[in-house]
């Protein structure tokens, strides 16, 4: 039996494909550590990746640091526009915070 959460994953991908020009921002928050990766479906690729091993604070405010990271990384690879997996979370909370951070600083969902 599939679980709710894995059921929100597989509906989530079904829809969301990334590409070279508009790469995927895939988002994965545990309970101590928030990462996030542009990976290029195309071709199979991790075209970027951040996380918040090294910062301290809530778990907001690391999600509001990856995003800032994110974004500067997607600017230094020319990527303004991504595609946003938000995987089995719903778009509340510290994954608005990085999104709202990713946005702040440039990129576009």
């Amino acid at each position: 039996m599939i679980s709710p959460a894995q059921q929100r994953r597989k509906r989530v991908r079904a829809k969301v494909i990334g590409s070279a020009e508009r790469p995927r921002l895939s988002v994965y928050i545990s309970n101590r550590q928030v990462m996030a990766q542009l990976i290029d479906d195309a071709r199979g690729v991790t075209l970027a990746s951040a996380t918040s091993a090294k910062t301290t604070g809530s778990l907001t405010e690391k999600a509001t640091a990856v995003g800032v990271e994110i974004a500067e990384m997607a600017k230094k690879k020319k990527i303004t526009a991504v595609v946003f997996d938000r995987g089995s979370r719903l778009y509340h909370g510290r994954l608005d915070a990085l999104a709202t951070a990713a946005r702040d600083k440039g990129l576009e969902f």
